[in-house]
């Protein structure tokens, strides 16, 4: 059966609660606990962006923040990964979700993640991950993918526990931050996603 997301469209952002997190759309209060990630070199190493300074985060937040409803082609929803407290009071941005829609009519999605490396090796990025089930069933998404840089181990680890197949490698497909950069593309399809569950 063939499909497509413009059913579903449009679609909002919303609160989506895992066992440890709360993803919710990004919000300029956010500013300063982003800032804490995007400002170290070891965070955004792997991504499009440069260091940013205080000011120039706080902007990119505020952008970011409007990311919150899919129509159109190229639109995004920006979630931001929260830690609430131990009693469920609020808590620090420690990550962000992104989720792009790249084709409605051919219903693929691509997703992508950013995490506080103080934060890492404890599960968050792949509970965070659980965010799959809201792109295939409410937005109804057959294809997700995942753009990595393959020298992103831990980038590359979470698309595997996620029951993603590496696509294929670009080789040197790229200058990247001064250097010739290789691209993996990991993706998954609905039907899969739905036997991995």
């Amino acid at each position: 059966m063939t499909r497509s997301v413009g059913a579903t469209l449009p679609v909002d952002a919303h609160a989506i609660r895992t066992d440890r997190l709360l993803l919710r759309p990004l919000t300029e209060a956010d500013a300063d606990d982003v800032f804490s990630y995007q400002s170290l070199p070891e965070a955004v190493r792997y991504l499009p962006w440069p260091l940013r300074d205080r000011e120039e985060s706080r902007e990119h937040t505020l952008k970011r923040a409007g990311f919150t409803r899919l129509a159109n082609d190229k639109d995004a929803i920006i979630l931001a990964a929260e830690l609430p407290g131990p009693d469920g009071e609020p808590g620090p941005v420690i990550g962000d979700l992104s989720i792009f829609l790249q084709s409605a009519v051919n219903a693929q999605v691509s997703i992508g993640w950013v995490f506080h490396p103080i934060r890492h090796g404890r599960g968050y990025a792949t509970e965070a991950a659980r965010v799959l089930e809201f792109v295939f069933t409410e937005i109804g998404a057959h294809r997700v993918f995942a753009e990595v840089d393959p020298r992103n181990t831990p980038s590359v680890a979470l698309c595997r526990r996620l029951g993603m197949r590496l696509e294929g490698i670009f080789v040197e497909n790229e200058i990247f931050k001064g250097e010739w950069s290789d691209l993996a593309v990991f993706a998954i399809l609905d039907r899969e996603w739905g036997d991995a569950r």
